[in-house]
């Protein structure tokens, strides 16, 4: 089949690859804009569009799809089927229609559970022990087309978002092929979803990033691992922003610790904090101004007086 496919980060990566090597033609690729990155804001090319140009691939960057004239170009590529995997742009009714079979979406959930831009991390942010991939057909509304195919993915204790979504990418890819080799041969299977059980995905915030240590020790974990690697898990120490990336299985004689919520207790090889419950382990920090390094090496070198803890002061301006 010829394909126009759509997406843009990292993790649209593995699904262009996998259709790259099938036996199918992807006759162009839909990504963003270049867009300003790092300290000198200097424009860089998505992930997909330097995948793209590597293997030849005609590119389009249009910043809006309701153009005629970038409507026309699609049309002029003839697909017959245009797979998506985290565009960013929204199809319009107009560009829907284009493809002979449509448009379908790998998305990082089992719709219609979380609908919206951050399926993985809301997955994990509500301390869920499974998720999974969902392969729709693309309609007007947000996530609510037909499903083709889905297929579940457990969630480690101790993985984060980011390491989540990786998974999921990669064996998200074969799924999306599975389901274009189905429409090809005409064995493809369409089933409504049902919108009554449907939850939402938004974007994460920085302000809702911040850690409350008050909270039992599964909530702060899962607050923690569902906001790593962006926009990042924070508190404050001396007034002053630390990113918490990761946590990690506690030592047995964790559980008999009285930490007091967001306190402090660092050993030769685990960072203790309090919280609600039992303390919790951190594996990641990004102290400010700082890279991120495994949270017992900055304890070691961070000279914490015996009772520090978390989020003790307000935030310096």
């Amino acid at each position: 089949m010829r394909l126009l496919f759509a997406g843009t980060p990292e993790a649209a990566l593995p699904s262009l690859r996998a259709l790259l090597d099938s036996r199918h033609e992807v006759v162009g690729v839909l990504t963003r804009a270049d867009a300003p990155s790092g300290r000198g804001r200097t424009l860089r090319p998505s992930p997909v569009r330097v995948l793209a140009d590597e293997a030849g691939i005609p590119v389009l960057t249009p910043r809006s799809l309701r153009d005629p004239q970038v409507q026309q170009q699609l049309r002029d590529l003839a697909p017959e089927v245009a797979p998506v995997v985290a565009y960013g742009n929204l199809i319009p009714p107009a560009a829907l229609e284009i493809p002979a079979h449509g448009w379908i979406n790998l998305h990082f959930s089992m719709l219609p559970a979380w609908r919206g831009a951050a399926p993985a991390q809301r997955a994990v942010l509500a301390g869920q022990r499974e998720t999974g991939m969902t392969v729709f057909r693309l309609e007007e509304g947000l996530d609510t087309g037909e499903v083709i195919t889905a297929r579940t993915e457990p969630i480690g204790r101790y993985e984060t978002s980011g390491q989540l979504l990786e998974r999921l990418a990669s064996s998200g890819a074969q799924l999306l092929l599975e389901s274009i080799d189905a429409l090809d041969a005409g064995t493809a299977t369409f089933t409504a979803q049902d919108h009554s059980a449907a939850t939402d995905a938004p974007k994460l915030s920085t302000s809702e990033a911040r850690i409350d240590w008050t909270l039992p020790a599964e909530q702060v974990s899962a607050h923690i691992r569902g906001m790593s690697p962006d926009p990042g898990a924070w508190t404050l120490l001396d007034g002053r922003r630390m990113k918490v990336l990761g946590v990690e299985e506690p030592p047995t004689e964790a559980s008999e610790l009285a930490l007091p919520p967001g306190r402090l207790a660092a050993t030769r090889r685990h960072l203790l904090v309090g919280t609600g419950t039992a303390p919790v382990a951190l594996e990641i920090v990004a102290p400010a101004g700082k890279r991120a390094m495994r949270a017992p090496d900055w304890a070691r070198g961070a000279g914490l007086a015996p009772e520090a803890a978390f989020d003790d002061e307000q935030e310096r301006a």
